[in-house]
């Protein structure tokens, strides 16, 4: 059954003044199915999704993965700026209307497509019946400027973590081109995906020879297929759109000066892998345990903490995680 559901449909739709790749599976949407929409991260494709599609088509949801525009076979505009969440989060609604979706969507958010998801559940959550968000918790002081005397995120990640930290390295346009040349995109996915973004590889501003990570054996949660793929599409389109999100943290943080002190209201779980990056920020553990995460996110019914993975939690673990998602979504 799940093989059969599992087939994947690739269009190109206009949405918010560019071309949107979108791959979809389970029903087209004709018999009203429920639908969920699946938003990636860095630097990854609507491909991250390929499992938690195929588990929840199998189960009558009509399963939409976007890449998420400067990714794929999406546009990359050139303008920095237009990178913003508020572009982003308008890419996702006008998709949402140009594919016939309006009814109110189930949305799973990963790295850039959480903070995405965030945005989205600020800005427009008459869209959102539900959220399950991975790896990147809502931070209201990285997302929203929201006190007199708040850093800016860059600042923030400058402080903690040094000027060689991967998102201080992105900020000036043509640095981070050159450590992301699109000629090395199978060696930089392979050493991503295999390092899962420790904190250690994200401060590493010294790639090691590509010959290294030729002679790294996958883990076994990832093909040779897989990291092709991946690598094919990046050699095409290069990693500067990717990399402009986080060219526009602080701006995001500015725009959303208006939901200061908005909280997220959409029913939501929270899924994260005890090895994340993102699960050893200073405090952060402190703030999703004990009261502060649900305070600002009064939907918050559930974290889960799954053992032995690292940030690419979705395929790492992608039975575990879809199973996650069903059993969340299906009460609603």
């Amino acid at each position: 059954m799940e093989a059969a559901a599992a087939a994947v449909r690739h269009r190109t739709v206009e949405a918010n003044g560019i071309s949107m790749h979108v791959a979809e599976s389970g029903p087209d949407g004709g018999d009203g199915a429920p639908a969920v929409v699946f938003l990636h991260g860095f630097p990854e494709l609507w491909y991250s999704w390929r499992h938690q599609m195929a588990h929840l088509a199998a189960r009558g949801y009509r399963c939409v993965a976007p890449d998420l525009r400067g990714y794929g076979g999406t546009a990359a505009p050139p303008d920095v700026a237009s990178y913003s969440a508020f572009h982003v989060v308008g890419d996702v609604v006008a998709l949402l209307d140009a594919i016939g979706i309006h009814n109110k969507v189930f949305v799973v958010g990963h790295d850039w497509g959480a903070i995405i998801a965030w945005y989205l559940c600020l800005f427009r959550p008459d869209r959102v019946a539900a959220l399950v968000n991975t790896s990147v918790a809502f931070m209201r002081h990285i997302f929203v400027r929201a006190a007199a005397a708040a850093v800016t995120p860059i600042d923030y990640f400058h402080r903690t973590y040094g000027p060689t930290y991967y998102i201080c390295r992105f900020q000036e346009p043509g640095v981070a081109e050159k450590e992301f040349s699109p000629a090395n995109a199978g060696y930089l996915m392979k050493r991503i995906l295999c390092n899962r973004f420790t904190s250690s590889a994200a401060g590493d501003d010294k790639p090691p020879a590509a010959d290294a990570a030729e002679e790294e054996p996958l883990p076994p949660w990832l093909t040779e297929e897989d990291v092709s793929h991946f690598a094919s599409e990046f050699e095409r389109t290069g990693f500067t759109g990717p990399i402009n999100y986080y060219r526009n943290m602080d701006r995001n943080w500015e725009l959303a000066a208006p939901w200061a002190d908005a909280k997220v209201r959409v029913p939501t779980r929270f899924i994260v892998g005890d090895g994340d990056l993102t699960y050893h920020y200073p405090g952060i553990q402190d703030y999703i345990h004990k009261g502060g995460f649900e305070a600002d996110v009064p939907g918050l019914e559930s974290v889960v903490v799954i053992p032995g993975a690292g940030h690419f939690v979705q395929q790492e673990k992608a039975d575990e995680v879809s199973q996650h998602i069903y059993d969340f979504i299906s009460k609603f």
